[in-house]
């Protein structure tokens, strides 16, 4: 086990976004940590999966652990793992408010300021949050307040941490994509929220590797929200 390659966590890795960006770090010869709540083990011995929900801080604690005495340091970390429901702001239920918090900022926080410390001795590493364009690009046809309450955060976060970590080595980054071609989008929907981008269609899963891929390049890039949503967040 060469101790200079590197290893990324990825949650919500099981489908969609995270199962695609597990493939562009193994692709890079990243060893990859993928972590969501029914994940299969892999039969790569370059990929760990850690079964577990992000939103308990227990989880963040074996993804670490097991992390570090599999593969000895970690060098990104994509919190990725993300709940939308998308409701009149009037209809969300108690549950559902605990539902998105838990998992959009509590499991965000914890495995964030576990790997953090572990970065910081290291003296390297790069965070990446997956957020969304509706923060900024609010939209009536998909009334969604608590995923910009949430994600809204994480993009402040994003930039608050940056600067905390500057000087020390680690850069923390987002990604803010638009409606990505996942299983949270039957295919029924398509048609209707390919329109909501000004590009004419719905983004794919490669589109957030390749944007998650070009800011792990990008040695002199931190705080930067970086969107990904055919043209959303610049209007209409």
């Amino acid at each position: 086990m060469g101790s200079e390659q590197k290893v990324a966590i990825i949650t919500g890795a099981s489908q969609g976004i995270g199962e695609a960006l597990v493939r562009g770090f193994r692709d890079r010869d990243y060893r990859v940590v993928a972590n969501s709540r029914a994940i299969a083990p892999s039969s790569d011995p370059d990929v760990l999966a850690v079964a577990g929900d992000v939103a308990d801080p227990t989880t963040a604690k074996r993804v670490v652990s097991q992390a570090l005495a599999r593969f000895g340091r970690i060098d990104t970390l994509v919190n990725n793992a993300g709940i939308f429901i998308a409701k009149p702001f009037t209809d969300y239920t108690d549950e559902d408010y605990a539902k998105i918090l838990g998992i959009n900022v509590t499991g965000f926080f914890h495995l964030t300021q576990r790997v953090a410390r572990q970065m910081l001795k290291q003296g390297s590493g790069h965070i990446v949050q997956i957020t969304t364009t509706l923060v900024e690009h609010a939209n009536s046809n998909v009334p969604s307040v608590l995923a910009s309450l949430t994600k809204g955060g994480l993009s402040a976060a994003t930039k608050s941490l940056a600067i905390e970590f500057a000087g020390r080595g680690v850069r923390v980054n987002a990604v803010s994509p638009g409606v990505i071609k996942t299983p949270m989008h039957g295919s029924e929907t398509h048609d209707f929220l390919a329109k909501l981008h000004p590009m004419g269609r719905m983004g794919e899963t490669s589109d957030i590797v390749e944007a998650v891929l070009y800011l792990e390049r990008a040695p002199f890039v931190t705080g930067e929200i970086l969107h990904v949503d055919g043209g959303q967040s610049a209007g209409h």
